[in-house]
């Protein structure tokens, strides 16, 4: 495709999103994009051509900034209009854009922006009575003596700005006017220029989830494989003009943003919002369901199978919704356009049809890396990507069997033990805290804690729980509490802890399935 912008091709065959913005805003004009309907917030809504502008506005004010290409720019904001102009105000100029989740906890904040290198910070100031102007001075008490717009954080090197909005605004945080007031210095020449030299290889988005360690996660996607995912979920979903979707997924994470948001702009369908979203998805890849509740599943086609973050949503889907003796997924019958996968051992040889094996997945929207991380920790050197993932195929369908990992699946969500265990045990009458997942009708896994406390201290597990809460997101807090002794600890003859022998231990004492 041209990079000339001032042609109107159609918004499908986009590569890049400052080309899909422009081509949407010509064919689908005043069409309505996106609504928000609120309770504690102003219902909102934009058109097509609305987001062109208002994104466009971002856009100019950060590049009057100094925000140029390959610049790091994280937002907080919930699901609506406002999420989607700021997502392309970063993107269209070449910036990478780094959606933070609006369920994040102050301790959880610091590691995302520090590991997310973020330079600005554009955060919404209240979502549900929470205000994030306040959780940001909670993680970076320097803010509320900050010398904006010129940061100096040591917790945070490398961020200069955070803008917000409303009364009372701390003195690290400035107002949105500070970009909005700039943006009057940029021509829409010079945004036109700026957005010639965005490629379809170029970085748009990071995308941050709980990683096998105790730091987050962030997973790089270039312009080119999320424009043609967004078309190629749009195709199959049979997303027509004007049909309305409702975005039920959050969009700060691959499936609110690549299963609603993005099609539905390719398509020029509407997304429809709301003040909370269901991160407890019971009808994603994970959750047992009752058959009456499969009925409805099946409605919705297609019938999507095995995907991540990584993977830019799913990757696979099936002509029905479980196989018997396989709940947890779909059974993958069909593997989506561009990508390749394989059924592998532990050296990465494929296993022989009948035998489980690690799921590994390549392929154009397959992530390019990431952030910080070395690619061998998570590539295969003939450019796999190891899910972890088990998996067994059977004739010509591949079935899931389960996690062969460390991480925690607990309501469409991903957990790392280690970051949980770090919490627990930075508590004062925690000694060890050893956190596995175990299955759960309704939530896949549930999330669950064995605790050895320190010598002569009594845990209280209600009260830890209450902490837990103020410290992490909610789906990341155990549900159910194990008190235990270093005696109980299994240990592995190469002197390591036997997580697998916790959680059968955890789910003897609980009376549950391991």
């Amino acid at each position: 495709m041209s990079t000339d912008q001032s042609a109107t091709p159609k918004p499908a065959d986009a590569t890049t999103f400052p080309q899909l913005i422009r081509a949407a805003a010509a064919v689908y004009g005043n069409n309505t994009a996106i609504t928000l309907k609120a309770d504690t917030i102003p219902d909102d809504s934009a058109t097509f051509r609305e987001l062109d502008e208002r994104s466009a506005l971002i856009a100019k004010g950060l590049i009057a900034r100094g925000v140029g290409k390959g610049h790091r720019v994280g937002f907080i904001q919930g699901n609506g209009p406002q999420f989607a102009a700021v997502l392309a105000g970063i993107a269209r100029i070449g910036a990478i854009a780094i959606p933070i989740s609006t369920l994040i906890k102050a301790n959880e904040l610091v590691r995302v922006l520090r590991q997310s290198d973020v330079g600005g910070l554009i955060v919404q100031r209240s979502l549900l009575g929470h205000d994030y102007a306040e959780r940001l001075c909670d993680a970076l008490p320097g803010l509320r003596e900050g010398t904006s717009p010129d940061l100096r954080l040591p917790e945070v090197p490398f961020l200069r700005w955070v803008v917000s909005s409303g009364d009372g605004l701390p003195s690290g945080i400035l107002d949105q006017s500070w970009l909005a007031n700039a943006a009057s210095d940029v021509s829409d020449e010079m945004l036109l220029a700026v957005e010639a030299e965005v490629h379809p290889t170029d970085q748009m988005i990071e995308i941050y989830t709980s990683g096998s360690m105790a730091l987050p996660k962030g997973v790089r996607h270039c312009h080119g494989p999320a424009m043609f995912r967004a078309d190629y979920i749009a195709r199959m979903a049979e997303t027509p003009r004007g049909k309305e979707g409702y975005a039920f997924m959050p969009m700060f994470w691959v499936g609110g943003l690549m299963m609603s948001l993005l099609p539905n702009w390719s398509a020029g369908g509407v997304t429809t919002c709301t003040e909370g979203t269901a991160t407890n998805n019971r009808m994603a890849m994970g959750s047992v369901l009752p058959k009456e509740e499969m009925k409805v599943y099946a409605i919705a086609k297609p019938l999507w199978g095995l995907g991540m973050t990584e993977t830019m949503g799913p990757y696979t889907y099936g002509d029905e919704v479980r196989a018997e003796g396989y709940p947890l997924c779909a059974p993958m019958d069909h593997i989506a356009e561009r990508y390749e996968v394989r059924l592998a051992d532990e050296n990465n040889v494929p296993v022989p049809v009948g035998e489980r094996g690690e799921m590994q997945v390549r392929g154009y929207p397959v992530t390019v890396g990431l952030h910080k991380m070395e690619r061998d920790l998570f590539f295969t050197p003939d450019g796999y990507y190891r899910t972890g993932d088990m998996c067994i195929q059977q004739g010509s369908r591949i079935l899931f069997v389960g996690r062969g990992g460390d991480m925690i699946k607990t309501a469409s969500s991903n957990v790392s033990p280690a970051e949980v265990e770090m919490e627990m045990q930075s508590l004062p009458g925690v000694h060890l805290a050893y956190v596995v997942g175990l299955p759960d009708k309704e939530r896949g896994q549930i999330v669950v804690a064995g605790v050895i406390p320190r010598e002569g201290e009594t845990l209280d597990f209600a009260a830890i729980e209450a902490e837990m809460r103020s410290r992490l997101s909610s789906y990341k807090v155990p549900r159910l509490y194990v008190e235990m002794s270093h005696d109980d600890v299994p240990m592995l003859h190469s002197n390591k802890v036997s997580r697998r022998m916790i959680e059968k231990l955890l789910a003897e004492r609980l009376g549950r399935a391991a």
